[in-house]
């Protein structure tokens, strides 16, 4: 018989370590087909003249697969080939990584444009998010894609 399940409601406010359990259960319940996940940061912060985080890149490199989280360089500093030199790093070190490609996703009155300039393809979209406008979604192979040869 399973578990008392306590009053499922939702909540802006999760107790410490609902992300983490939810994240380890998921996690444990794939590992048989892919194996354990094992996230890991990648962060390349923008600082201003005194000091304090002005911007930068934030992704994480998971199952192979670079995901670019967030990436803001300021008003200053855009036009200046600050942007191309985040992603350049990150994909170094995606590269680093044994990462096959990089993904991410972006706003139609955003970024859209610095990414496929970056070598960047669009393989989704989502009209209407936030309405009056699309979230795009790119991604970036590293090395080719390997198709599976019958034996």
């Amino acid at each position: 018989m399973p578990p008392q399940l306590r009053t499922i409601a939702p909540t802006d406010t999760p107790e410490p370590g609902v992300f983490e359990a939810i994240y380890q259960a998921l996690d444990a319940s794939s590992r048989h087909v892919v194996g354990p996940a094992h996230p890991r940061l990648l962060v390349i912060p923008i600082y201003d003249d005194g000091g304090a985080v002005a911007g930068g890149l934030w992704g994480c490199s998971i199952h192979q697969w670079f995901q670019i989280q967030l990436l803001f360089v300021p008003l200053a500093l855009q036009g200046r080939g600050v942007g191309t030199a985040l992603m350049a790093l990150a994909e170094a070190e995606a590269i680093a990584r044994d990462c096959w490609g990089a993904m991410v996703d972006t706003f139609s009155f955003q970024a859209a444009p610095f990414y496929r300039r970056l070598g960047y393809t669009i393989f989704a979209e989502l009209d209407d998010f936030p309405p009056g406008h699309t979230r795009i979604f790119l991604a970036k192979r590293f090395r080719p894609r390997k198709i599976a040869t019958a034996a």
